[in-house]
């Protein structure tokens, strides 16, 4: 009887939680704890981390865990790398659960920079209004460019200011609708949108607006996540689970 560990906290990795638990599939949710309330899930959670790769490891062996799916944020690169070094360890078959990345449309003003440090110096410049689409990890390195006023949008509420110096925090929860997001930027003027580019559609309603309204945008490229079987669906899970995960990670 499959045993499936899920590395969550995406879209993704709710719709194969409730597809899973549609099919009466044991599995359990992982969140790596950094939203204070997660939505209820169809299937039990975890919250927190497992302690590295040979805490992965430990709990893969230690519940028996028979297949192990990476649906974490396309940026939640050291995750994924423990992921596949754990499941090598105990011959886990994984799999990873990923949306394909945003590319570029008719309309569209982007410009990309490969990592957050390029982010932070291609803010260097003249005062402008940004729309920092990163979530409250990161905005406190954008304290090194204060001459722009920041607007920023949380799922929670954090615990202290961010140190930005001059911004805006909205506490608001996905997903987003175009309209809205067009209300938003122009009830802020916003003139620059900075983002990861996640892919998707959960968070896709920014960059639509953006498109709209004929602002740019400054996406930060993925990092490039290690070697490891990859699917974009959750029928493609599925179907692995049901014909035999290769067991070569």
């Amino acid at each position: 009887m499959p045993n499936i560990l899920i590395l969550g906290g995406t879209t993704e990795a709710s719709a194969l939680a409730t597809a899973l638990a549609g099919r009466r599939l044991h599995a359990t949710l992982s969140y790596a704890g950094r939203t204070a309330q997660p939505r209820a899930q169809p299937v039990p959670i975890r919250i927190g981390g497992f302690g590295g790769v040979e805490g992965l490891a430990d709990y893969l062996r230690r519940e028996a865990i028979t297949h192990l799916v990476d649906a974490t944020h396309p940026f939640a690169a050291t995750m994924s790398a423990h992921a596949v070094a754990a499941a090598a360890q105990g011959g886990t078959p994984l799999i990873a659960l990923t949306r394909p990345a945003w590319a570029a449309q008719p309309g569209d003003r982007w410009a990309s920079v490969a990592d957050m440090d390029a982010a932070v110096a291609a803010l260097a410049g003249p005062a402008r209004r940004v729309m920092l689409a990163l979530g409250r990890m990161h905005v406190d390195r954008f304290a090194v460019q204060p001459q722009h006023h920041y607007l920023l949008r949380f799922v929670d509420r954090a615990d202290t200011p961010p140190a930005l110096p001059d911004h805006h925090v909205i506490v608001d929860r996905g997903p987003f609708t175009v309209d809205g997001d067009i209300a938003l930027m122009r009830a802020h003027r916003i003139d620059l949108i900075l983002a990861k580019n996640a892919g998707g559609t959960g968070a896709e309603a920014k960059l639509l607006a953006a498109r709209t309204l004929g602002l740019p945008v400054l996406l930060i490229d993925r990092p490039i996540p290690p070697d490891r079987p990859t699917v974009h669906d959750v029928a493609a899970v599925l179907d692995w689970i049901d014909h035999g995960a290769d067991r070569g990670v």
